[in-house]
Protein backbone atom coordinates (compact mmCIF):
# COMPACT_ATOMS: atom_id res chain seq x y z
CA UNK A 1 0.00 0.00 0.00
CA UNK A 2 1.41 3.36 -0.98
CA UNK A 3 1.92 5.81 1.85
CA UNK A 4 -0.78 8.43 2.18
CA UNK A 5 -0.22 12.14 1.89
CA UNK A 6 0.41 13.67 5.25
CA UNK A 7 0.23 17.40 4.73
CA UNK A 8 -3.32 17.48 5.89
CA UNK A 9 -5.38 15.04 7.82
CA UNK A 10 -8.40 15.93 5.77
CA UNK A 11 -7.90 15.08 2.14
CA UNK A 12 -5.18 13.15 3.72
CA UNK A 13 -7.06 10.44 4.65
CA UNK A 14 -7.17 11.07 1.44
CA UNK A 15 -1.71 16.00 5.44
CA UNK A 16 -0.96 18.29 6.97
CA UNK A 17 0.36 17.75 5.17
CA UNK A 18 2.59 13.32 0.86
CA UNK A 19 3.76 13.39 0.27
CA UNK A 20 3.91 12.82 -2.87
CA UNK A 21 2.35 9.62 -3.61
CA UNK A 22 -1.37 9.15 -3.98
CA UNK A 23 -3.78 6.27 -4.20
CA UNK A 24 -5.65 5.34 -7.35
CA UNK A 25 -9.30 5.80 -6.52
CA UNK A 26 -10.30 3.29 -9.17
CA UNK A 27 -8.49 0.59 -7.24
CA UNK A 28 -9.70 1.34 -3.73
CA UNK A 29 -13.07 3.01 -4.19
CA UNK A 30 -15.95 1.34 -2.42
CA UNK A 31 -17.60 -1.14 -4.79
CA UNK A 32 -20.79 -0.19 -6.62
CA UNK A 33 -23.36 -2.89 -7.29
CA UNK A 34 -24.60 -3.86 -10.73
CA UNK A 35 -27.82 -1.88 -10.53
CA UNK A 36 -25.86 1.25 -9.70
CA UNK A 37 -23.56 0.64 -12.63
CA UNK A 38 -26.61 0.27 -14.84
CA UNK A 39 -27.97 3.61 -13.64
CA UNK A 40 -24.71 5.39 -14.43
CA UNK A 41 -23.80 3.52 -17.62
CA UNK A 42 -25.78 5.30 -20.33
CA UNK A 43 -23.80 7.39 -22.78
CA UNK A 44 -25.24 10.88 -21.97
CA UNK A 45 -24.35 10.50 -18.31
CA UNK A 46 -20.82 9.39 -19.16
CA UNK A 47 -20.36 12.37 -21.42
CA UNK A 48 -21.65 14.74 -18.76
CA UNK A 49 -19.37 13.22 -16.15
CA UNK A 50 -16.41 13.50 -18.51
CA UNK A 51 -17.01 17.21 -18.94
CA UNK A 52 -17.83 17.97 -15.30
CA UNK A 53 -15.18 19.60 -13.10
CA UNK A 54 -16.45 17.70 -10.05
CA UNK A 55 -14.72 14.53 -8.84
CA UNK A 56 -17.13 11.54 -8.75
CA UNK A 57 -17.42 11.65 -4.97
CA UNK A 58 -21.06 10.63 -4.73
CA UNK A 59 -20.61 7.65 -7.05
CA UNK A 60 -17.27 6.52 -5.63
CA UNK A 61 -18.49 6.54 -2.03
CA UNK A 62 -22.01 5.37 -2.76
CA UNK A 63 -21.83 2.43 -0.35
CA UNK A 64 -20.71 4.66 2.51
CA UNK A 65 -23.34 7.29 1.80
CA UNK A 66 -26.16 4.79 1.40
CA UNK A 67 -25.42 3.07 4.69
CA UNK A 68 -24.25 -0.22 3.18
CA UNK A 69 -21.13 -0.12 5.30
CA UNK A 70 -20.56 0.83 8.91
CA UNK A 71 -21.34 4.53 9.27
CA UNK A 72 -20.29 5.12 12.85
CA UNK A 73 -19.60 8.76 13.59
CA UNK A 74 -17.97 9.79 16.82
CA UNK A 75 -19.92 12.32 18.91
CA UNK A 76 -19.27 15.83 17.67
CA UNK A 77 -18.16 18.74 19.82
CA UNK A 78 -20.87 21.41 19.83
CA UNK A 79 -20.50 24.16 17.25
CA UNK A 80 -20.92 27.62 18.71
CA UNK A 81 -21.74 30.84 16.91
CA UNK A 82 -19.61 32.30 14.19
CA UNK A 83 -16.68 34.26 15.60
CA UNK A 84 -13.95 36.50 14.24
CA UNK A 85 -10.37 35.46 14.76
CA UNK A 86 -7.98 37.93 16.42
CA UNK A 87 -7.26 40.60 13.79
CA UNK A 88 -3.73 42.06 13.71
CA UNK A 89 -2.71 45.08 11.64
CA UNK A 90 0.86 44.47 10.52
CA UNK A 91 1.41 48.07 9.44
CA UNK A 92 2.24 48.73 13.11
CA UNK A 93 5.51 46.88 12.47
CA UNK A 94 6.63 49.44 9.91
CA UNK A 95 5.53 52.78 11.35
CA UNK A 96 8.71 53.42 13.30
CA UNK A 97 6.98 53.67 16.68
CA UNK A 98 8.84 51.20 18.92
CA UNK A 99 5.95 50.91 21.39
CA UNK A 100 3.40 50.10 18.67
CA UNK A 101 5.85 47.68 17.07
CA UNK A 102 6.39 45.86 20.37
CA UNK A 103 2.64 45.78 21.03
CA UNK A 104 1.99 44.28 17.59
CA UNK A 105 4.57 41.55 18.14
CA UNK A 106 3.04 40.77 21.50
CA UNK A 107 -0.42 40.41 19.91
CA UNK A 108 0.99 37.94 17.38
CA UNK A 109 2.54 35.83 20.14
CA UNK A 110 -0.57 35.97 22.32
CA UNK A 111 -2.88 34.92 19.49
CA UNK A 112 -0.51 32.07 18.60
CA UNK A 113 -0.61 30.82 22.19
CA UNK A 114 -4.29 31.35 22.96
CA UNK A 115 -5.88 30.58 19.60
CA UNK A 116 -3.25 29.03 17.35
CA UNK A 117 -4.99 31.09 14.64
CA UNK A 118 -5.18 34.78 13.80
CA UNK A 119 -5.84 37.11 10.87
CA UNK A 120 -3.54 39.76 9.42
CA UNK A 121 -4.25 42.87 7.38
CA UNK A 122 -1.78 45.29 5.77
CA UNK A 123 0.43 42.24 5.36
CA UNK A 124 2.41 43.60 2.42
CA UNK A 125 1.07 41.22 -0.23
CA UNK A 126 -0.47 43.25 -3.08
CA UNK A 127 -4.18 42.59 -3.55
CA UNK A 128 -3.53 42.10 -7.26
CA UNK A 129 -1.29 39.11 -6.52
CA UNK A 130 -4.02 37.50 -4.43
CA UNK A 131 -6.74 38.28 -6.96
CA UNK A 132 -4.80 36.82 -9.88
CA UNK A 133 -3.93 33.74 -7.83
CA UNK A 134 -7.61 33.19 -7.08
CA UNK A 135 -8.61 33.70 -10.72
CA UNK A 136 -5.99 31.22 -11.95
CA UNK A 137 -6.99 28.75 -9.24
CA UNK A 138 -10.65 28.89 -10.25
CA UNK A 139 -9.69 28.47 -13.90
CA UNK A 140 -7.61 25.40 -13.04
CA UNK A 141 -10.36 23.72 -11.02
CA UNK A 142 -12.99 24.40 -13.67
CA UNK A 143 -11.18 22.05 -16.02
CA UNK A 144 -12.96 18.70 -16.50
CA UNK A 145 -12.19 16.18 -13.79
CA UNK A 146 -10.65 13.74 -16.25
CA UNK A 147 -8.25 16.45 -17.42
CA UNK A 148 -7.26 17.41 -13.86
CA UNK A 149 -6.68 13.78 -12.98
CA UNK A 150 -3.98 13.50 -15.64
CA UNK A 151 -2.86 17.12 -15.59
CA UNK A 152 0.56 17.33 -17.23
CA UNK A 153 0.78 20.89 -18.51
CA UNK A 154 2.87 21.82 -15.48
CA UNK A 155 5.54 19.52 -14.09
CA UNK A 156 3.81 18.75 -10.82
CA UNK A 157 4.95 15.67 -8.92
CA UNK A 158 2.84 12.53 -9.34
CA UNK A 159 -0.05 12.58 -6.91
CA UNK A 160 -0.19 16.37 -6.64
CA UNK A 161 -3.87 16.24 -7.63
CA UNK A 162 -6.01 14.46 -5.07
CA UNK A 163 -9.67 14.25 -4.19
CA UNK A 164 -11.92 12.68 -1.59
CA UNK A 165 -10.58 10.21 0.93
CA UNK A 166 -9.12 7.09 -0.71
CA UNK A 167 -8.85 5.18 2.56
CA UNK A 168 -12.35 5.98 3.89
CA UNK A 169 -14.20 3.07 5.45
CA UNK A 170 -17.06 5.10 6.95
CA UNK A 171 -18.77 8.44 6.39
CA UNK A 172 -16.92 10.26 9.15
CA UNK A 173 -13.67 9.74 7.22
CA UNK A 174 -14.89 11.43 4.03
CA UNK A 175 -13.59 14.78 2.79
CA UNK A 176 -15.78 16.41 0.15
CA UNK A 177 -13.03 18.28 -1.68
CA UNK A 178 -10.27 18.24 -4.25
CA UNK A 179 -6.84 19.84 -4.22
CA UNK A 180 -3.55 20.38 -5.97
CA UNK A 181 -0.90 19.87 -3.28
CA UNK A 182 2.29 21.07 -4.96
CA UNK A 183 5.88 21.19 -3.71
CA UNK A 184 7.14 24.70 -4.40
CA UNK A 185 10.17 23.10 -6.02
CA UNK A 186 7.82 21.83 -8.76
CA UNK A 187 6.62 25.36 -9.43
CA UNK A 188 10.14 26.76 -9.53
CA UNK A 189 11.28 23.94 -11.82
CA UNK A 190 8.41 24.32 -14.29
CA UNK A 191 10.30 26.95 -16.26
CA UNK A 192 8.85 28.73 -19.27
CA UNK A 193 5.68 27.06 -20.53
CA UNK A 194 3.93 28.79 -23.37
CA UNK A 195 0.58 27.18 -22.54
CA UNK A 196 0.52 27.72 -18.78
CA UNK A 197 2.94 30.50 -18.09
CA UNK A 198 0.25 32.53 -16.31
CA UNK A 199 -0.54 29.80 -13.78
CA UNK A 200 3.09 28.92 -13.16
CA UNK A 201 4.26 32.53 -12.82
CA UNK A 202 1.26 33.38 -10.64
CA UNK A 203 1.95 30.51 -8.25
CA UNK A 204 5.62 31.49 -8.08
CA UNK A 205 4.80 35.13 -7.38
CA UNK A 206 2.18 34.17 -4.78
CA UNK A 207 4.60 31.80 -3.04
CA UNK A 208 7.39 34.37 -3.01
CA UNK A 209 5.24 37.02 -1.33
CA UNK A 210 3.59 34.67 1.15
CA UNK A 211 6.91 33.06 2.05
CA UNK A 212 8.27 36.46 3.11
CA UNK A 213 5.24 36.95 5.33
CA UNK A 214 5.62 33.50 6.91
CA UNK A 215 9.33 34.12 7.52
CA UNK A 216 8.60 37.49 9.15
CA UNK A 217 5.96 36.01 11.46
CA UNK A 218 8.16 33.03 12.38
CA UNK A 219 10.98 35.39 13.27
CA UNK A 220 8.68 37.48 15.47
CA UNK A 221 7.40 34.41 17.29
CA UNK A 222 10.95 33.19 17.89
CA UNK A 223 12.01 36.65 19.10
CA UNK A 224 9.10 36.82 21.54
CA UNK A 225 10.39 33.61 23.10
CA UNK A 226 13.98 34.86 23.21
CA UNK A 227 15.03 32.30 20.58
CA UNK A 228 17.15 32.59 17.43
CA UNK A 229 15.27 34.39 14.67
CA UNK A 230 17.57 33.43 11.79
CA UNK A 231 16.92 29.70 11.95
CA UNK A 232 13.89 29.80 9.68
CA UNK A 233 15.77 31.51 6.86
CA UNK A 234 18.23 28.62 6.89
CA UNK A 235 15.80 25.74 7.42
CA UNK A 236 12.67 26.75 5.50
CA UNK A 237 13.86 27.11 1.93
CA UNK A 238 11.54 27.28 -1.07
CA UNK A 239 12.47 23.72 -1.99
CA UNK A 240 10.93 22.43 1.25
CA UNK A 241 7.66 24.40 1.23
CA UNK A 242 4.32 23.66 -0.41
CA UNK A 243 1.33 25.36 -2.00
CA UNK A 244 -2.07 23.75 -1.73
CA UNK A 245 -4.94 24.90 -3.91
CA UNK A 246 -8.27 23.68 -2.52
CA UNK A 247 -11.74 23.46 -3.99
CA UNK A 248 -14.77 22.32 -2.02
CA UNK A 249 -17.51 21.40 -4.52
CA UNK A 250 -21.18 21.79 -3.72
CA UNK A 251 -22.16 18.76 -1.63
CA UNK A 252 -25.59 17.40 -2.61
CA UNK A 253 -25.67 14.84 0.23
CA UNK A 254 -25.54 17.38 3.07
CA UNK A 255 -29.29 17.01 3.65
CA UNK A 256 -28.90 13.28 4.31
CA UNK A 257 -25.54 13.75 6.03
CA UNK A 258 -25.66 17.17 7.73
CA UNK A 259 -22.25 16.68 9.33
CA UNK A 260 -20.45 16.00 6.05
CA UNK A 261 -17.04 17.64 5.99
CA UNK A 262 -15.02 19.24 3.24
CA UNK A 263 -11.85 18.46 5.17
CA UNK A 264 -11.65 16.23 8.23
CA UNK A 265 -10.36 17.61 11.56
CA UNK A 266 -6.58 17.86 11.50
CA UNK A 267 -3.57 19.90 12.52
CA UNK A 268 -0.94 21.08 10.04
CA UNK A 269 2.46 19.40 9.88
CA UNK A 270 4.54 22.54 9.37
CA UNK A 271 5.74 25.65 11.21
CA UNK A 272 3.21 28.16 9.89
CA UNK A 273 0.36 28.04 7.37
CA UNK A 274 -0.78 31.14 5.50
CA UNK A 275 -4.30 30.79 4.10
CA UNK A 276 -6.16 32.85 1.54
CA UNK A 277 -9.85 31.97 1.51
CA UNK A 278 -12.94 33.31 -0.22
CA UNK A 279 -16.02 34.70 1.50
CA UNK A 280 -18.07 31.52 1.56
CA UNK A 281 -17.04 30.36 5.03
CA UNK A 282 -16.87 26.83 6.40
CA UNK A 283 -13.56 26.89 8.28
CA UNK A 284 -13.95 25.83 11.92
CA UNK A 285 -11.44 25.33 14.73
CA UNK A 286 -11.41 24.08 18.30
CA UNK A 287 -11.29 26.75 21.02
CA UNK A 288 -11.84 25.95 24.70
CA UNK A 289 -13.24 22.53 23.84
CA UNK A 290 -15.76 23.82 21.32
CA UNK A 291 -15.83 24.10 17.54
CA UNK A 292 -15.73 27.74 16.49
CA UNK A 293 -17.03 28.78 13.06
CA UNK A 294 -14.60 31.34 11.62
CA UNK A 295 -16.25 34.40 10.11
CA UNK A 296 -14.64 35.09 6.71
CA UNK A 297 -12.81 38.39 6.27
CA UNK A 298 -12.15 39.12 2.57
CA UNK A 299 -9.47 41.67 3.45
CA UNK A 300 -7.38 39.43 5.71
CA UNK A 301 -5.13 36.40 5.45
CA UNK A 302 -5.45 33.64 8.03
CA UNK A 303 -2.34 32.44 9.86
CA UNK A 304 -2.20 29.23 11.87
CA UNK A 305 0.50 27.54 13.88
CA UNK A 306 1.63 24.07 12.82
CA UNK A 307 2.83 21.04 14.76
CA UNK A 308 6.52 21.88 14.35
CA UNK A 309 6.16 25.30 15.95
CA UNK A 310 4.21 23.85 18.86
CA UNK A 311 6.98 21.32 19.51
CA UNK A 312 9.78 23.85 18.97
CA UNK A 313 8.11 26.33 21.35
CA UNK A 314 7.55 23.71 24.07
CA UNK A 315 3.77 24.13 23.71
CA UNK A 316 3.88 27.92 24.09
CA UNK A 317 2.32 28.25 20.63
CA UNK A 318 -0.58 25.95 19.76
CA UNK A 319 -1.20 23.82 16.69
CA UNK A 320 -4.99 23.72 16.78
CA UNK A 321 -7.32 21.16 15.25
CA UNK A 322 -9.42 22.58 12.43
CA UNK A 323 -11.76 21.41 9.69
CA UNK A 324 -13.96 22.63 6.85
CA UNK A 325 -17.67 21.80 6.69
CA UNK A 326 -19.33 20.90 3.39
CA UNK A 327 -21.75 23.30 1.75
CA UNK A 328 -24.96 22.23 -0.01
CA UNK A 329 -25.30 25.41 -2.07
CA UNK A 330 -21.93 27.02 -2.82
CA UNK A 331 -18.46 25.87 -3.76
CA UNK A 332 -15.51 27.22 -1.77
CA UNK A 333 -11.91 28.00 -2.73
CA UNK A 334 -8.82 28.49 -0.62
CA UNK A 335 -5.06 28.58 -1.17
CA UNK A 336 -2.61 27.57 1.56
CA UNK A 337 1.13 28.03 1.87
CA UNK A 338 2.89 25.56 4.17
CA UNK A 339 6.11 26.93 5.65
CA UNK A 340 8.20 23.78 6.14
CA UNK A 341 11.84 22.87 6.77
CA UNK A 342 13.84 20.19 4.99
CA UNK A 343 13.19 16.58 5.92
CA UNK A 344 16.56 16.44 7.68
CA UNK A 345 15.79 19.32 10.03
CA UNK A 346 15.65 18.14 13.64
CA UNK A 347 13.16 19.67 16.05
CA UNK A 348 14.44 19.78 19.62
CA UNK A 349 12.08 20.33 22.52
CA UNK A 350 11.79 19.91 26.26
CA UNK A 351 8.27 18.50 25.87
CA UNK A 352 8.77 16.15 22.92
CA UNK A 353 11.48 13.74 21.86
CA UNK A 354 13.81 15.13 19.25
CA UNK A 355 12.67 14.20 15.77
CA UNK A 356 13.46 15.14 12.21
CA UNK A 357 10.73 16.51 9.99
CA UNK A 358 11.10 13.43 7.80
CA UNK A 359 10.58 11.13 10.79
CA UNK A 360 7.52 13.10 11.84
CA UNK A 361 5.95 12.86 8.38
CA UNK A 362 6.63 9.14 8.19
CA UNK A 363 5.02 8.55 11.59
CA UNK A 364 1.95 10.50 10.53
CA UNK A 365 1.69 8.53 7.29
CA UNK A 366 2.05 5.22 9.17
CA UNK A 367 -0.66 6.22 11.66
CA UNK A 368 -3.06 7.25 8.92
CA UNK A 369 -2.48 3.92 7.21
CA UNK A 370 -3.00 1.95 10.41
CA UNK A 371 -5.64 3.92 12.30
CA UNK A 372 -7.28 6.02 9.61
CA UNK A 373 -6.28 9.26 11.34
CA UNK A 374 -3.31 11.41 12.22
CA UNK A 375 -2.06 11.10 15.80
CA UNK A 376 0.67 13.71 15.48
CA UNK A 377 2.70 15.26 18.28
CA UNK A 378 1.41 13.04 21.06
CA UNK A 379 3.47 10.25 19.47
CA UNK A 380 6.61 12.14 20.46
CA UNK A 381 5.78 13.24 24.00
CA UNK A 382 8.61 12.75 26.46
CA UNK A 383 7.51 10.33 29.21
CA UNK A 384 7.84 11.60 32.77
CA UNK A 385 11.51 11.53 33.68
CA UNK A 386 12.45 10.75 30.09
CA UNK A 387 15.11 12.26 27.85
CA UNK A 388 13.94 14.54 25.03
CA UNK A 389 17.14 14.02 23.02
CA UNK A 390 16.61 10.36 22.24
CA UNK A 391 16.95 10.90 18.49
CA UNK A 392 19.89 13.27 18.88
CA UNK A 393 21.56 15.40 16.25
CA UNK A 394 21.36 18.93 14.80
CA UNK A 395 18.22 20.96 14.97
CA UNK A 396 17.22 24.27 16.36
Amino acid sequence: MASLPIEDQGLQLLQSETEYSSKDHTQIAMPINNSELQIHSNQPVRMAARESPDPPLEITYNNLLSGKTQNYRQPELPVVEECELPLIDLKELDLGDPDKKAACKKLIAEASGEWGFFQVINHGIPSQVLEIMRAEQVKLFKKPFEEKKTYKDLNFSPGSYRWGTPSATNVNQLSWSEAFHVPLSDVLASGPNIHNNTLSSTMEQFAGKVSELAKKLAGILAEEMGRKTGFFEEACLPSSCYIRLNRYPVCPVVIEHPQMLGIMPHTDSDFITVLQQDGIGGLQLVKDGNWIAVKPNPHALIINIGDLFQAWSNDVYKSVEHRVVANAEKERFSAAYFYCPSKETVIESDVYKSFSFGEFKKQVADDVQTFGRKIGLSRFLVPPGGDSSSLGGGGL
